[in-house]
């Protein structure tokens, strides 16, 4: 009996050996049919093939066999990942004796891996006859033919084409950033916009350009319509750059050009420290970061970079201008030959065909008018004719689409030269101010004051609401500032307390050859412990501020007000005052803004004037309006003219020189500049002179005595603003 249990048991052990063998050949073809499948799918084969035993465990007997009829199969983790399209597995699978394969279970793998289909699905089985020819293997020799499954590497977004572009992106990102991103900033976010790409190009796929990179493109070439130089964005080569080192320099050089000019066209070519100190408006730079993901992603990405120019309707009106004085187009300074008529007649069906005339001229005529295609042409033709159209239209001048002695005149003008430069330091001058003029609470409610127009504007929703004339400040020392501040309050029988530049050049002087001379007008006189001086004037109507102050707190200790000369209004330059800004109807002012800050309270001019008197009153604002002062020497009046007017501070002549010198990116960094003290040293006063506080008083600043305790402003944004300050 025990011969017999002896021969059954190794006959078992022959059948658990075949049964083995042949679930791993099963497997291991599976395997080879699924070569492409992903790695996590290759560790679920892997982790489904039976484990060889080790060899000193004895094999297995007929009893072990007998009690164990069901192969168990191993539950995942329960945090493990699912594969998409796996089928659920049973937990058990029921199978004769002699199919039962008798190894302990396998162990999960250490890593857990989705469950894939390769996982859930039975193995194929192998033709019986198959499975008998081949010798069978143990299964520790099929264990050692399986590579080692490697880790699991993250997918790339990158497309096969461009994977060699990107390399060299990513190469020259961490080794050659300066080459093309001067501004840590710029560095900063082009290196994170990349990376977030995996260092994909953006302009090209594949070497070819992107609908993108073809409006961007555009965008460049055309910024001469915007009033930048076209030259200060370089478009580079794309159709030269064959390999990927040419690609990723082309793609970094275009990126960084399109910074430029987002920057530039919201910012200015120039920062307005370099023209002049008495200039301070709101930093309002670019984000980079906004601009690289703003442009990549836009459906037109042309017109997301036109958004960085100014939205002022006073620019665009500019724009359209600066396009008919050039014909459409900026070219150099060209003297076109006199010479025949030049005519296009368009085809009129098949009796009247088109009449194209030839002429040595037309390709200086193109560069004139900046047509771009066909720079060598000679015909006078459609392109052409219409290009003439509108700069006849801009000149002013019979339009007629025909190239006759008068337009060539014009064209050859160097004061349509002169207008076109004029044209464009005004756009740029557009570009310092606020994007946003008003308050949105107050429906976007702002003043505004040109200087060399000496005008005073009130706008509200887009619409003027009031307008007076106004005297702003002679040439020279006395040039009103550029600015944009708040008007918190206006003051009813202001106080004038005298600027330091008036007490120290003028009033001091006087006193040397009159001790009484301030007594005399109602000036009163104060000595500080320093030897200081502050000379003010009471409230009254002799007062040389008049009725009303308008306050908005700023550096340049400037501020709109009455005055007692009225007859100053009545000339057409009005540059007379020491830097204020003098209002022609102040009372009516007043109104205006008072109805727009308290529209409950129902001012009228009236009932401002009902407040006269000697003694100062205070209307505050709950909520502040903003108050542009602007300088406009070219604009657009409301019939749709283009008017210009006196550049009477010189600030066009600057602006023109500093483009044309052309220093580039320089012309954006800011001048510093020293901010004087408003206290002066020791004064010796002659005998005689009468002071008001007996020369004991400390006093406040002279910023104080106008506006207040100063507050302390924010942190600017950016660029700095400069710091000079000019005493009025």
């Amino acid at each position: 009996m025990r011969d017999v249990l002896n021969h059954r048991a190794g006959f078992d052990r022959v059948l658990m050996t075949v049964a083995a063998t042949f679930l791993t050949v099963s497997a291991t073809s599976a395997l080879a049919q699924d070569q492409v499948r992903s790695s996590a799918a290759e560790l679920a084969i892997e982790a489904a093939i039976p484990r060889p035993e080790p060899a000193n465990v004895p094999p297995p007997t007929a009893a072990d066999i007998k009690l164990d009829t069901t192969a168990t199969v191993q539950e995942p983790a329960k945090d493990a990942p699912k594969a998409e399209a796996a089928a659920p597995a049973p937990a058990k699978v029921e199978s004769k004796p002699a199919d039962v394969a008798t190894t302990p279970a396998a162990e999960p793998p250490k890593t857990e891996a989705p469950k894939a289909d390769t996982a859930a699905a039975p193995a194929t089985p192998a033709a019986p006859a198959a499975a008998a020819a081949t010798p069978a293997e143990p299964p520790k020799d099929v264990a050692k033919e399986q590579p080692a499954a490697e880790p699991v590497k993250a997918a790339s977004n990158v497309p096969a084409a461009d994977q060699p572009v990107a390399d060299k992106i990513k190469d020259a990102l961490g080794a050659k950033t300066s080459r093309y991103f001067d501004r840590k900033n710029e560095r900063a976010a082009v290196e994170k916009f990349y990376t977030a790409r995996e260092f994909a190009p953006v302009w090209t796929q594949a070497g070819a350009l992107t609908a993108s990179a073809k409006g961007v493109i555009a965008r460049l070439k055309d910024a001469s319509a915007e009033g930048l130089n076209p030259a200060d964005y370089p478009v580079p080569d794309f159709a030269a750059a064959t390999s990927p080192d040419a690609l990723a320099e082309a793609e970094l050089k275009l990126t960084a050009s399109m910074l430029d000019y987002a920057r530039q066209a919201q910012s200015g070519r120039m920062h307005y420290s370099q023209v002049s100190g008495d200039i301070l408006y709101p930093e309002h730079p670019t984000d980079p970061n906004d601009v690289l993901a703003k442009v990549s992603t836009a459906k037109d990405a042309s017109a997301a970079l036109e958004d960085y120019n100014p939205p002022h309707k006073l620019y665009k009106e500019l724009k359209a201008k600066l396009a008919q004085l050039r014909g459409q187009g900026d070219g150099p300074v060209i003297e076109i030959a006199d010479g025949p008529a030049l005519k296009y007649t368009p085809a009129k069906g098949k009796k009247q065909p088109e009449v194209v005339v030839e002429d040595p001229r037309v390709p200086q005529l193109r560069t004139k008018l900046g047509i771009a295609e066909n720079p060598t042409d000679t015909r006078y033709d459609a392109t052409v004719a219409e290009a003439v159209r509108k700069f006849q239209d801009g000149a002013e001048i019979k339009v007629t689409g025909i190239l006759d002695s008068a337009t060539v005149k014009a064209l050859n003008s160097p004061k349509r030269d002169k207008q076109i430069d004029t044209v464009l330091v005004n756009m740029e001058r557009w570009r310092w101010l606020p994007r946003d003029l008003g308050t949105p609470t107050l429906g976007d409610a702002y003043v505004i004051l040109n200087i060399p127009d000496f005008t005073l504007k009130v706008m509200q929703r887009g619409q003027q609401v009031w307008t007076t004339r106004v005297v702003t400040g002679k040439p020279g020392n006395h040039a009103t500032p550029m600015l944009t501040e708040t008007m918190k309050y206006i003051t009813v029988n202001p106080t004038w307390n005298v600027p330091p530049s008036i007490v120290y050049n003028e009033y001091l002087p006087a006193l040397q050859q009159d001790p009484t001379v301030l007594q005399r007008m109602g000036l009163r006189l104060e000595q500080n412990r320093d030897g200081s001086v502050h000379i003010s004037q009471p409230p009254g109507e002799a007062n040389a501020l008049g009725r009303i102050r308008f306050n908005f707190p700023n550096k340049f200790l400037v501020y709109q007000h009455d005055t007692p000369d009225k007859h100053l209004f009545a000339k057409d330059e009005r540059a007379f005052s020491h830097g204020c800004m003098r209002v022609q109807y102040p009372d009516q002012y007043a109104s205006v803004l008072l109805n727009i800050a308290l529209p409950n309270e129902k001012y009228t001019p009236e009932r401002v004037r009902s407040m006269y008197g000697t003694s100062e009153v205070d209307l505050k604002f709950p909520t502040p309006i903003p108050v542009n002062i602007t300088y406009q020497t070219a604009f657009v009046d409301d019939a749709g003219k283009l008017q210009f007017r006196k550049d009477i501070y010189g600030r066009d002549a600057a602006m023109i020189s500093l483009m044309k010198n052309g220093r580039g990116k320089d012309l954006e960094n800011m001048v510093a500049r020293s901010q004087p003290s408003y206290a002066r040293p020791a004064t010796t006063l002659p005998s005689g002179v009468a002071f008001a506080n007996n020369g004991g008083s400390s006093g406040p600043s002279f910023f104080e005595r106008l506006f207040g305790p100063p507050t302390p402003p924010p942190a600017p944004v950016g660029r700095r603003p400069p710091q000079r300050v000019f005493t009025r």
